[in-house]
């Protein structure tokens, strides 16, 4: 992922504090030699104060072998997307029809290294972190080894610790484009009111210009 720098964050908090809220994405993990990744969607907590994202899959999960066989593999999220109509880009002195339609989006690439758990006491524990996170009002019981009512389900399923080695990160937000542009794509954004406009307008606003042209005004 090209990663310009009026498109990246501000700093870790950013795309951390992102993460909290678009806990759903893809892992992407090495394929067997001559095919295609595998690419599975999934939830996923993430953790930054221990540097790591956890998940779990089915026990019949091709992913599982592919993951033993090459732990090094890649969690993408993207959200907050939104096409930009050329008029909307146009340079302030030339005419709405030369613009250049684009796309807003935010886009967080964990690089990780696959740990696999089938120990029962630990997969427990890491199935507790998640459910701790996607229902911090309770609501569900205990996970816990040979206990009523989901100790009988851990055999059918691996949880699997994503140790995060290296970030990639963006925030493509017109960072780069004159104030007035950047006026004109956010009016746009709030009149269209389509299903992430008022997301990728925020995130405009928010971040402002961070490009040369920006600078120079």
């Amino acid at each position: 992922m090209l990663v310009h720098p009026w498109d990246a964050p501000l700093d870790d908090a950013e795309w951390q504090h992102w993460l909290t809220t678009h806990d759903f994405g893809q892992l992407a993990v090495n394929g067997p030699p001559g095919e295609p990744p595998f690419v599975q969607p999934l939830h996923f907590f993430h953790d930054p104060e221990r540097g790591e994202a956890v998940i779990h899959l089915a026990r019949a999960n091709p992913l599982l072998p592919a993951l033993a066989a090459d732990p090094q593999v890649i969690l993408s999220v993207v959200d907050d997307y939104a096409f930009v109509p050329g008029p909307w880009q146009a340079d302030p002195d030339g005419p709405p029809e030369d613009g250049v339609p684009t796309s807003l989006y935010a886009a967080v690439q964990l690089r990780c290294t696959a740990h696999l758990v089938a120990d029962p006491a630990e997969l427990a524990a890491l199935l507790n972190r998640q459910v701790g996170h996607f229902q911090p009002e309770g609501g569900s019981s205990t996970v816990a080894p040979g206990e009523a009512p989901y100790g009988r389900l851990l055999s059918g399923i691996r949880a699997v610790r994503l140790e995060v080695t290296g970030v990639r990160a963006k925030f493509k937000y017109a960072g780069k484009r004159a104030a007035g542009v950047r006026d004109r794509i956010a009016a746009g954004l709030a009149e269209r009111g389509g299903p992430r406009d008022a997301a990728a307008r925020e995130h405009l606003l928010r971040r402002g210009g961070s490009g040369p042209a920006a600078a120079a005004e």
